[in-house]
C-alpha cells in the first residue's frame, strides 16, 4: 500500500466513526439507545441483518472455501433462508407482543429469572468469542495487505468500533450497517471484475477450470456426520443455526425489535435470507475464479493459510487506490459490532433484574455506554488471543456460535411450544444439551454444522423428560 491507499482507509474509518457518532444527538433514554425507539423501516432492517451476518469471515473465508474446495457451503445458506421464514412465524409475534428490549426477557416471562440468566450469560460468552474471532480475521487481512502487525490493527479497528457504537447506540450500528453493506459488496465486485480481466480466456476459462476441478459442486448427499457441508447438515444445521442466531440471539433479535412494526421486521428478515444467499454465491464464485487464475499463475510461495488467498491477490494485482478501497470494504464487512446488544443484555437481564433501586434514566444511559466500552475491550482481548487459531477463521467463528446457541434454542422452543417443563426441568435440559455438545466437540463426533440442532434437540428432550419426574411448575404466566 502507498499513501493513497492509506488515505482511503483512514478517510473511511473517520467518516464511518463520524457518521455513527451523529446519532448520539437523538439519545434520550436506554430504549432509544438500544432499540432506536422502534423507528427502523423494513428495508433498513433487511440491510442491517445482511451486514450483521456478513463479516470478514465471509469476505475472505467463503472465497477460500471455494478455492480449496467447492460450493457445498451453499447448502448451509439454503438452510438460512428456510430458517428465517420459521423465525418470522414462530418468534417475532412473541417478541412484539411483549414490548421487550432483549430476547431473553421472553424466557423470564415463561420460566422466571434462572433460565433467562443462563441463556443471557451464554450469549455474552458466545458473542465475546465469535466476534473477537471476527475482529481478528479483519486484522489478519489488513495486516497482510499493509504490513502493519496484527495486534496494532486489532487495536485501531477495535477503538473505531467502540467509539461510534458508544456514542451512537443501536441507531449508529444499524445505519452504518446499511452503508457498509453497499461498500463491501462494491469491493467484492471490484475483485470479481479484476479477476475476470486477469484470467486468460476470461469467463469461459473460469467455467472450464472450475468444472474440471469440481469447484461448482453444490450438493453433497453424504451421510457422514463429521462432514461439515452436506445437504442434510446444511439444511437441518442451517435452519437450526438460523433459529438460534436470528430467533434467540440478542445480537440479531435487537435489530428486529428496532423495526417500526412487526410486519417490517418479518419482511426485512425474510428478504435478507435471499440477499445473503446471492451474496454467498458471489463470494464462492470469486473463490473459483481465484483457483482458475492460479492455474495460469501459480503461487510463488506457500500461503500461511488458505484464508490469505484473496488478500494476496489484492496486494499483488490491484492498483493503488483500489487496494485502499478493498481494505475499506473488508473493514466495512467487519464493523457490525455486537457490543451494544451485549450492553443491552447486561443492563436488562442482569443489572435491572437484581438491583433493588433502579437508577434514573441518565445514570442508566451512562452505565449502558460504560458496559458497551467494557464488552468492546473484552472482544479486543479475544481477537488478540485468536492469533493462535489452527483452523479456518470461517469455521472457527461459526462453530463457536453453533456450539453455545443450541441449548438456548432448545429453551426457547420448549418455552414457546409447550407449558409442560418447569424452570428446574429446563435447566436440567440445558445442562444435558451443553454436556452432549461438549462431548461432540471434544471427540469430533459430528461436524459443527450439526451442533445447533444437536444441542437444541437434546436440551428440549432432556427438559421434557425431566418434567415427567419433577413436580409440575410451569413458571410465571406469560
Amino acid at each position: 500500500m502507498n499513501a493513497l491507499d492509506y488515505a482511503v482507509v483512514a478517510a473511511y474509518l473517520v467518516a464511518i466513526t463520524a457518521f455513527g457518532s451523529y446519532f448520539a444527538r437523538f439519545q434520550k433514554n436506554t430504549r432509544n439507545y438500544f432499540l432506536t425507539d422502534n423507528s427502523t423501516p423494513w428495508w433498513a432492517i433487511c440491510f442491517t441483518i445482511v451486514a450483521t451476518e456478513t463479516s470478514t469471515l465471509t469476505f475472505i473465508g467463503v472465497p477460500a472455501s471455494a478455492y480449496a474446495g467447492n460450493w457445498t457451503f451453499l447448502q448451509l445458506a439454503a438452510g438460512y433462508v428456510i430458517g428465517r421464514i420459521i423465525v418470522s412465524i414462530l418468534f417475532l409475534p412473541r417478541y412484539f407482543r411483549g414490548a421487550l428490549i432483549t430476547s431473553y426477557q421472553l424466557l423470564q416471562q415463561r420460566f422466571g429469572p434462572s433460565v433467562s440468566t443462563v441463556a443471557a450469560g451464554l450469549f455474552l460468552v458466545t458473542r465475546s468469542l465469535a466476534d473477537g474471532i471476527r475482529l481478528f480475521a479483519t486484522a489478519l487481512v489488513i495486516s497482510i495487505v499493509t504490513g502493519v502487525p496484527v495486534p496494532w490493527t486489532i487495536v485501531v479497528l477495535g477503538v473505531a468500533m467502540i467509539v461510534y457504537t458508544v456514542r451512537g447506540g443501536s441507531a449508529a450500528v444499524i445505519w452504518t450497517d446499511v452503508v457498509q453493506m453497499f461498500i463491501y459488496v462494491a469491493g467484492a465486485l471490484v475483485v470479481f471484475f479484476a479477476l475476470l480481466n486477469a484470467i486468460p480466456g476470461g469467463w469461459s476459462e473460469v467455467i472450464r477450470q472450475g468444472a474440471a476441478a469440481g469447484k461448482f459442486t453444490v450438493l453433497d448427499l453424504s451421510l457422514q456426520p463429521t462432514k461439515i457441508y452436506t445437504l442434510w447438515a446444511g439444511l437441518a444445521g442451517g435452519i437450526a443455526l438460523t433459529l438460534a442466531t436470528h430467533g434467540t440471539d440478542q445480537f440479531l433479535v435487537q435489530r428486529l425489535l428496532s423495526a417500526d412494526s412487526p410486519s417490517s421486521a418479518s419482511r426485512g428478515l425474510v428478504l435478507s435470507g435471499f440477499i445473503v444467499f446471492a451474496q454467498f454465491t458471489l463470494f464462492l464464485l470469486i473463490g473459483a475464479m481465484l483457483f482458475a487464475y492460479h492455474q495460469h499463475f501459480p503461487l510463488t510461495e506457500a500461503l500461511p493459510r488458505n484464508d490469505a488467498i484473496l488478500p494476496r491477490f489484492i496486494v499483488d494485482h490491484l492498483p493503488h487506490g483500489l487496494v485502499g478501497f478493498i481494505v475499506a470494504a473488508i473493514v466495512a464487512a467487519a464493523l457490525s459490532p455486537s457490543i451494544n446488544a451485549m450492553a443491552a443484555t447486561t443492563v436488562n437481564d442482569f443489572y435491572l433484574r437484581y438491583v433493588k433501586t433502579p437508577p434514573d434514566e441518565a445514570r442508566l444511559l451512562r452505565l449502558s455506554k460504560n458496559l458497551t466500552i467494557f464488552w468492546g475491550v473484552v472482544q479486543l482481548f479475544v481477537a488478540l488471543g485468536a492469533q493462535w487459531l489452527d483452523q479456518s477463521v470461517l469455521d472457527a467463528g461459526l462453530s463457536v456460535l453453533s456450539l453455545t446457541t443450541g441449548p438456548v434454542l432448545g429453551a426457547f422452543l420448549v418455552g414457546i411450544l409447550t407449558r409442560r417443563a418447569s424452570a428446574t426441568a429446563m435447566l436440567i435440559g440445558m445442562a444435558l444439551g451443553g454436556g452432549v455438545l461438549t462431548w461432540a466437540w471434544w471427540t469430533s463426533a459430528v461436524g459443527w454444522t450439526w451442533f445447533a440442532l444437536l444441542g437444541a434437540s437434546v436440551t428440549a428432550a432432556g427438559a421434557l423428560l425431566a418434567s415427567v419426574v419433577l413436580p409440575t411448575d410451569p413458571g410465571p404466566a406469560r
